[in-house]
């Protein structure tokens, strides 16, 4: 269950945090909170709801002296005594993310081989239409509807001068995206994709029925003096991609790109990606959308710092999120985990996209498989964020855009890779004996 979205901002203050302990003799349920009606709400909760998910994996497994297992999980409640979150969901999501399907690769792969052309000459729309055979199942995907998923929301750290757009853009543009004049929403338009837009964290109240309303709070803290948020409001972040994304395939989408608004946002993806790789600030921070060298130089010092300050566990993706990530970054983390966990491929914009990209695979690598890269971002930390996840970008128009503004144009890419699969005629049919292929099938004769 999840809650309003109206109830997530007041999510510190009107929650209550239960605490069940379970043997397979008998339970135990503590309430704690700070909120009376809260904590009666929770206590008062079915826990023959609530103990099936403690078993199941929410469980933290403490054995003991006499021989039985102990059971323990965190659920969060509002209100209306309706459960939240809790790190076991989110670990539900990841740890249920299926392998490709290699049944259907090498399905596919016979089929690629068997139609009119020289093996392999179309390239990376052949290894894309495999994928997708890999990931659904099937040899032919239908695409049909596809939408971008942007996660909006302020960043604390533009305290620090590391941006030359005010913060204000970020609401702005947000607004923009239903008006369909930014940059992303007329590419989407062009190829019949959808906008979903949600407020993760926008530093100012917004009442608009074209943004979904998924506020963690407004803004994150800075991290050039703080962690950015709490442990439990990144799980919270992800796990809200994860169920925006959810919510996406159940409404009919088979494609997904993962974009984003923020201003101070190249900032928090640096810092992320300099702690999940340790390569130094210097080489992973850019630019953004345009600085000065002196601001630019004090964005690296920025970095470094936020990462050398607060520490983040390199382990534990969660942490570094919260540490010195964003809300939509983590958001978007989930949006990958999300489709992977409905099977459905999703696409990688720019260079904030590709370290969310990351972050998710840290948490599970199968999450790759359901990931395409779209463009080559000029921000100059991409390429180590693509490296260290292991894929390569398909386009390269010198882009820096932001907002999911590279995915409509890979879903078009997409279109082609399933057309060939779908409506190219095999030699069969073309009335041509393929036996003149066989000394060349084997090894690479193609390359000089």
């Amino acid at each position: 269950m999840k809650s309003e979205p109206e109830d997530l901002p007041r999510f510190k203050r009107r929650c209550a945090v239960a605490v069940a302990v379970s043997t397979e003799y008998g339970a135990i349920w503590f309430v704690v909170g700070f909120n009376r009606q809260v904590m009666q709400a929770a206590y008062n909760a079915p826990l023959g709801v609530v103990l099936p998910c403690l078993k199941s994996y929410d469980k933290i497994l403490f054995p003991t002296y006499s021989g039985t297992t102990l059971w323990v999980g965190i659920f969060i409640f509002n209100e209306k005594g309706v459960y939240i979150m809790s790190a076991g969901k989110l670990k539900e999501y990841i740890l249920q993310i299926k392998p490709f399907n290699v049944d259907a690769m090498e399905k596919a792969r016979a089929r690629l081989d068997s139609l009119a052309k020289p093996p392999g000459s179309l390239g990376r729309l052949e290894d894309i239409a495999v994928q997708l055979a890999g990931i659904s199942g099937g040899i032919f995907y239908d695409t049909g509807k596809r939408c971008v998923i942007i996660m909006s929301s302020d960043n604390g750290v533009v305290e620090e001068g590391v941006a030359s757009a005010p913060q204000a853009v970020t609401y702005a543009q947000t607004v923009n995206f239903t008006k369909g004049i930014t940059g992303v929403a007329v590419i989407a338009k062009q190829f019949n994709a959808d906008l979903i837009i949600a407020d993760v964290g926008i530093n100012a109240d917004i009442n608009n029925p074209h943004i979904k309303n998924r506020k963690i709070r407004k803004s994150t803290w800075n991290i050039a003096k703080r962690e950015a948020m709490s442990y439990d409001e990144a799980v919270q972040a992800v796990l809200t991609g994860i169920e925006t994304a959810v919510e996406a395939v159940k409404d009919g989408y088979k494609l997904l790109g993962a974009g984003e608004m923020g201003i101070g946002n190249t900032t928090t993806s640096a810092a992320v990606l300099c702690a999940l790789t340790g390569i130094p600030a210097e080489q992973v921070t850019g630019k953004g959308a345009g600085l000065k060298e002196e601001a630019y130089r004090h964005k690296i010092d920025v970095v470094r710092k936020a990462v050398e300050n607060n520490r983040p566990n390199l382990a534990d993706p969660i942490d570094v999120l919260a540490k010195v990530g964003g809300f939509d970054i983590a958001a978007m983390a989930g949006v990958f985990i999300g489709g992977a966990y409905m099977r459905v491929p999703v696409v990688i914009d720019g260079f904030i996209s590709m370290v969310a990209a990351l972050a998710a695979y840290k948490l599970n690598p199968a999450v790759k498989n359901y990931m395409i890269a779209s463009h080559v971002s000029y921000e100059q930390g991409f390429m180590h964020a693509a490296q260290a996840l292991g894929v390569e970008p398909c386009l390269n128009l010198n882009m820096r855009l932001g907002e999911g503004s590279g995915c409509p144009l890979m879903f078009a890419v997409i279109d082609a890779a399933c057309a060939v699969m779908r409506d190219m005629g095999t030699f069969e049919q073309a009335n041509i004996d393929d036996k003149y292929l066989s000394e060349i099938k084997d090894g690479d004769n193609f390359t000089v």
